[in-house]
């Protein structure tokens, strides 16, 4: 099924941009509002918060699945190299610059970081935030585009299970062999791994014809309690670093958690007739957010320790205000306050362009 062929297809996609966002800030807004501990007075709120993080996980690949959706269209495999890079630049090369400016001056002049030569370089190298690894991630697999645009037009569904399947062993089980047993394979045996399998399962679900919405709903829901109450175990057995390997982007409940929800989201559930019908209020605010997600996905955070460190007199943090209702609440608030600072700065002539 081509992007084209569904009049519905275009709100659907805004619908998927709006719950990614939302699950990406969603994450960050646990920065210092998550205890890292399980301690016994705080084990409700530990737990709540590993629930949050289990949903929050899911925003970065959907992005990456939406993405991949996009642009792997067999119909677009005949666009020339030029055409296609060219096209990225417009869309995230200025406004990576401007962003990238604007966080160097945050972190020098508002969080008093060391300015050095170094701090310069290594900033340009792997982005002045955290949030930018992101953005480098997705240069690594714009590179990768046209290669595998040829390969989505002109391999099979079968071939292509076999390079997911492969990928998922690779990426997701191999680690957890590792953490279970005292054995490991040598990781030149599997090479297909990374963030290149979201990409490609994006495509791949377009095609995927499901009808039993029930079971999908079943399924994301699974996955985000297995991701939780896995961490919980961990947490409370192993402990350090490895508790969090299942709140990884390539852990199995993750990926199963992710294709699930994306799957309902990609899937028509209303009649085209309606879906064609007048926006509503909150089918404009869909959009509206939809059309921002990447100047939200960058700026947020300078909203978001903006009210953590209470710059503006009144500090939303773990010494203010308890987790359980803390993440929702700062969730809520930095997307509303990032969209509307964006909406205007759109409106100054030229800053469109640079905003992203």
């Amino acid at each position: 099924m081509g992007v084209g062929q569904d009049s519905g297809f275009s709100y659907r996609v805004d619908v998927i941009r709006v719950v990614a966002i939302v699950m990406v800030i969603l994450l960050h807004s646990q920065n210092d509002l998550t205890v890292q501990q399980l301690v016994p007075f705080e084990q409700v709120r530990w737990t709540t918060v590993a629930v949050y993080q289990s949903i929050g996980r899911i925003g970065v690949p959907l992005f990456l699945m939406l993405t991949g959706l996009l642009l792997l269209q067999p119909s677009k495999s005949a666009e020339s190299l030029g055409a296609f890079f060219k096209k990225r630049w417009d869309r995230i090369g200025l406004p990576v610059i401007f962003w990238s400016m604007v966080f160097f001056a945050w972190a020098f002049g508002v969080q008093h970081q060391p300015l050095t030569a170094n701090a310069l370089v290594q900033g340009v190298l792997t982005g002045p935030q955290y949030q930018f690894w992101y953005i480098y991630m997705l240069v690594g697999l714009y590179l990768l585009t046209p290669l595998l645009r040829v390969l989505m037009a002109h391999a099979n569904r079968g071939l292509i299970k076999y390079g997911l399947i492969l990928w998922f062993v690779s990426a997701s089980i191999m680690p957890l062999v590792h953490l279970v047993t005292p054995f490991y394979v040598d990781d030149n045996v599997f090479v297909l791994t990374g963030y290149v399998g979201y990409f490609l399962l994006g495509a791949f679900l377009l095609t995927t014809k499901t009808t039993r919405r029930g079971l999908l709903w079943f399924l994301t829901g699974l996955g985000v309690a297995l991701t939780a109450i896995s961490t919980y175990v961990l947490a409370a057995t192993v402990g350090g670093s490895q508790m969090y390997i299942f709140q990884q982007y390539l852990s199995p409940t993750i990926i199963l958690t992710a294709v699930s929800l994306f799957l309902l989201l990609i899937t028509r559930q209303t009649p085209v007739a309606q879906e064609t019908q007048k926006p509503s209020v909150t089918r404009k605010l869909v959009r509206l957010i939809s059309e921002n997600t990447f100047p939200l996905f960058l700026f947020h955070v300078i909203i978001l320790e903006t009210l953590q460190q209470g710059y503006l007199g009144i500090a939303i943090n773990g010494s203010t205000i308890n987790s359980v209702i803390g993440v929702p609440l700062m969730t809520v608030m930095v997307l509303f306050l990032t969209l509307c600072i964006i909406v205007l700065l759109k409106q100054v002539p030229g800053m469109k362009r640079l905003i992203g």
